[in-house]
């Protein structure tokens, strides 16, 4: 009888282990975002006409945030790229989340990922964070744009080309 008592509340036991495991699996969500990049965002305005545009998604999970920026019009091969902040539009802030350099520098469309720490998902998901692109002759930064919640969610086709 004590066997039977034993193995009852080991079964219990690993089925409700299994239900909070599936519960915290139904509760991860892939959170969109559409990132616009122009000079004009640049404090100061960069002197130049590039533009871009990228997709990000966090998923809550794994805290990694993926994404894909794609940008045209540089006054020359940008040199560096990041996530920014915590800052609002139109405001400066520190480098967040560095974007490393491929084995082909930073080609177009810039691709990647990277985990974030609790605090840089919370600034993320508050719009705190910026994209920059950075070149030669605006070592400052020449493009920008601000991370922004998706409207209506990410479309099916820019979620697969990340």
């Amino acid at each position: 009888m004590r066997k039977h008592t034993i193995f009852t509340m080991v079964a219990f036991g690993c089925t409700v282990a299994g239900l909070l495991a599936g519960t915290a699996a139904a509760e991860a969500k892939i959170i969109p975002f559409t990132i616009s990049l122009d000079s004009k965002n640049e404090v100061p305005p960069a002197n130049a006409h590039a533009t871009g545009k990228g997709t990000a998604r966090y998923d809550t999970v794994t805290m990694e945030l993926t994404y894909r920026v794609s940008y045209s019009g540089l006054t020359g091969e940008p040199i560096m790229a990041h996530f920014h902040g915590p800052a609002a539009p139109g405001v400066n802030a520190g480098v967040a989340v560095p974007v490393p350099k491929g084995s082909s520098g930073l080609a177009n469309p810039i691709v990647g990922s990277a985990t974030l720490t609790e605090a840089q998902a919370a600034d993320l998901m508050a719009g705190k964070y910026y994209f920059n692109i950075h070149t030669d002759a605006n070592k400052g930064g020449e493009l920008r744009g601000q991370v922004v919640p998706a409207k209506g969610g990410m479309k099916p086709d820019a979620m697969k080309k990340m």
